[in-house]
């Protein structure tokens, strides 16, 4: 345990030393904040826009606290989804590459020790910023749309924070098995594109896919009624376990590239 605390020390450190801790959360913040607003000032920038012709009328439907939440989730599934990518794709594969790996498990230190340090790294960054972000969005939300319902709120962001951190294990998992760290973060956004868009176009049958966590995570902001998709946390919990496990076996067979 000792040394899987000074390996998550480490890992800690780079967070800080590289600012990824600020400015991935700077960018959730933003992607928080800038969707309520924007949507509340939108007929009033179109209007100052120019372009339009005289006695126009801008008539725009207003979101309800739900739909507006709702809508900020698709920005953390989509842009907040690529920077989790970019700031895990050379999580191992940039030490791997440099040889820092063998010297480290040159050591008696379990490769899923190492992995599962770097992974928890990963969660501690992804749960700062999607928790800053979440709460900019919501804070917006409520200022300027009305309060979002706080039960439908909480699970909302229960599943998209699970969403986000399995997107995290498998970048890592992909990051051990290529030596290109551009090569690991398009396969993961690649394999979770694919997860969504196969749940979308086959919900009854692919209901327990984790491609199903964005989509329950909207529900619970959109139908007060939204049902709970505890097999989806399940399977994503497993799917989460076997890409550390892969990336622990990946580098059990080759420490260096």
């Amino acid at each position: 345990m000792k040394q899987w605390t000074v390996l998550f020390r480490k890992e800690w450190l780079e967070l800080v030393r590289s600012y990824k801790l600020i400015w991935v959360t700077l960018v959730f913040v933003l992607l928080g904040g800038m969707e309520p607003v924007t949507t509340y000032f939108m007929p009033e920038i179109l209007k100052h826009a120019g372009n339009l012709p005289e006695g126009a009328v801008i008539s725009i439907p207003v979101p309800s606290a739900g739909e507006m939440l709702a809508q900020t989730l698709q920005q953390f599934n989509t842009i907040g989804l690529l920077i989790l990518a970019l700031a895990a794709m050379n999580g191992i594969s940039a030490e791997r590459t440099g040889g820092l790996t063998s010297m480290i498990l040159v050591k008696p230190i379990g490769f899923r020790s190492f992995v599962t340090a770097k992974w928890a790294a990963q969660l501690v960054l992804t749960s700062i910023a999607f928790a800053a972000g979440f709460g900019a969005a919501y804070y917006y939300t409520n200022a300027l749309f009305g309060a979002p319902v706080w039960s439908g709120s909480l699970s909302a962001f229960l599943y998209d924070w699970l969403w986000l951190v399995l997107a995290g294990a498998i970048t890592l998992c992909f990051s051990a098995l290529f030596r290109s760290g551009a090569a690991a973060a398009a396969c993961s956004l690649a394999l979770l594109a694919l997860l969504a868009v196969t749940a979308s176009l086959l919900p009854d049958a692919l209901a327990a896919s984790p491609g199903m966590l964005p989509k329950l995570a909207a529900a619970q902001m959109l139908d007060s009624g939204a049902g709970q998709g505890w097999l989806t946390v399940v399977v994503a919990a497993c799917l989460m376990v076997a890409a550390i496990e892969a990336a622990a076996f990946a580098l059990r067979k080759r420490p260096a590239l």
